[in-house]
């Protein structure tokens, strides 16, 4: 019988804007002039390159980044250093601010929530069921949570760049279970990642896989598992 649950943070409760939003949002914050052609192109490489946390994967990541990218989310450090790397990778023009771009991706505007992810967590902790974030990330996403209000539906988060492990590693999971206080066979593990959220089950946890599809394309993938839970 599963007792907890832990889910994933980015492609699973939220996703964050696209690219060309993204860049929209730092070019109209700073004054950047920057004509309509030149930001689509700039938009384009910067997907090529993955530069955006929680955005597309990288097609290609230059050779001096590799280590950076493989490590990121150990340490707030490694991942400003990743993903400005990409960033610069793409060639932005000289007039963009690098750090103050990645810094707009922290910002809880930049984040939505999926459809369901509020009633979800509503339902579980209606229910008593325990819930822990358990995410590969580089900084503090507790105040998307708060912002978006779903902080008080949390009351576990473990982050990689806080315990220094990421998945699909056994510790974060193990970490996270024993914060919860369940034994892993008696805990869910939420995801979109097949691989790194899906390690969980290594430790005997279930897994309940969804799809990281855009905000206004995926209404309802999370609420299969509370049939899976009144099962």
């Amino acid at each position: 019988m599963i007792k907890g649950v832990m889910f994933d943070f980015s492609g699973t409760l939220f996703r964050v804007v696209s690219t060309a939003e993204w860049l929209a949002a730092h070019v109209a914050a700073t004054g950047l002039d920057l004509p309509v052609r030149e930001e689509a192109e700039l938009v384009a490489r910067l997907e090529e390159f993955g530069a955006l946390p929680g955005g597309a994967a990288p097609r290609r990541i230059p050779p001096e980044v590799q280590q950076a990218w493989d490590t990121r989310d150990l340490t707030p450090e490694l991942h400003r250093t990743a993903y400005t790397a990409l960033t610069r990778a793409a060639e932005p023009p000289a007039g963009l601010d690098v750090d103050a771009l990645y810094d707009t991706h922290i910002a809880p505007a930049s984040w939505r929530p999926y459809p369901d992810a509020l009633p979800v967590l509503r339902e579980l902790r209606r229910r008593g069921v325990p819930v822990a974030v358990v995410s590969n990330v580089g900084w503090d996403l507790r105040p998307i949570f708060r912002v978006h209000g779903l902080g008080e539906l949390v009351d576990v988060y473990v982050l990689s760049c806080e315990v220094g492990a990421q998945k699909p590693d056994p510790v974060i999971f193990e970490t996270a279970c024993e914060r919860l206080g369940l034994a892993p066979a008696d805990v869910l593990m939420v995801g979109d990642d097949r691989t790194c959220d899906g390690g969980a089950t290594a430790l005997g946890c279930g897994f309940h896989p969804v799809d990281h599809l855009p905000v206004d394309q995926r209404p309802n993938a999370l609420m299969p598992l509370l049939e899976t839970l009144s099962g």
